[in-house]
């Protein structure tokens, strides 16, 4: 295994590339994660990774096509995008969408917080979401900070990012119905909802859905809270709407 002493060597300046440049991992077809659970997790899920760097002795396992390097703690961290790399820093391939037919659906606008997205995400595999979408301005789905808040669950979960015309055609094609999270008169308790073939648009922390989002939607609905709370967290609202649309099919 070749050992790495510099900062400027081209394996740790391309991985730490890949962590801060979004454009680069994009052209590079590959994202930066790090830890020994996640590596794990990208074997067992049959991830194509690409690059390990470690600062210890390989504890896992990998494909001959790997190409692996050691370094010393202060290289790892270094070349990671994130604070105090847990031995392995480690480059893989973006997962294909396995082809599963559409259900449970989830429809994300504009979340715009890395760490949301991620919790979400691992919040969505859980829950069994068959289908995440990603429109508007959201965080990047391989942003360093969504990896690690997703827990493995990129390597499982089916995310499409599309555009809102293109959701509403993905919507359209596989007889979803759409309804948007928002405070409005016309919103109803979601509670109250026959929720089966239907996807749940949750917007924005900041500024909630958009009105071209909200027109596409068959009905709003809101999740019934304290009055004295104006809003919910992103990821909490996301939690209690997939945990609704569970028991819908569940119940169906």
């Amino acid at each position: 295994m070749e050992k790495i002493s510099s900062r400027q060597n081209k394996i740790i300046s391309h991985i730490r590339r890949i962590g801060s440049d979004r454009t680069y991992r994009r052209e590079c077809g590959e994202y930066a994660c790090d830890g020994e659970k996640l590596l794990r997790e990208a074997v067992k899920w049959g991830a194509n990774v690409k690059t390990a760097l470690w600062c210890a002795e390989p504890s896992v396992k990998l494909p001959d096509t790997v190409r692996q390097y050691a370094a010393p703690q202060e290289l790892l961290d270094y070349a990671t995008a994130l604070k105090n790399c847990p031995g392995v820093l480690f480059t893989v391939e973006p997962m294909p969408c396995p082809p599963i037919a559409p259900g449970r659906t989830l429809v994300l606008e504009t979340i715009q917080d890395p760490g949301n997205l991620g919790t979400i995400l691992r919040t969505a595999n859980a829950l069994g979401m068959d289908t995440v979408i990603l429109t508007g301005e959201c965080a990047d789905l391989y942003n360093p900070k969504t990896v690690r808040a997703a827990m493995g669950a990129l390597f499982r979960q089916r995310v499409y990012e599309l555009t809102r015309g293109q959701t509403r055609e993905y919507l359209s094609e596989n007889g979803l119905r759409l309804y948007g999270a928002a405070l409005s008169d016309t919103s109803a308790d979601i509670r109250t909802l026959n929720l089966d073939r239907t996807a749940v648009a949750i917007g924005s922390e900041g500024s909630g859905l958009s009105r071209e989002l909200l027109e596409m939607c068959d009905g709003q609905l809101i999740i019934p809270m304290n009055p004295a709370c104006e809003s919910l967290n992103a990821a909490v609202a996301a939690a209690i709407v997939m945990w609704e649309l569970t028991g819908s099919t569940q119940n169906r």
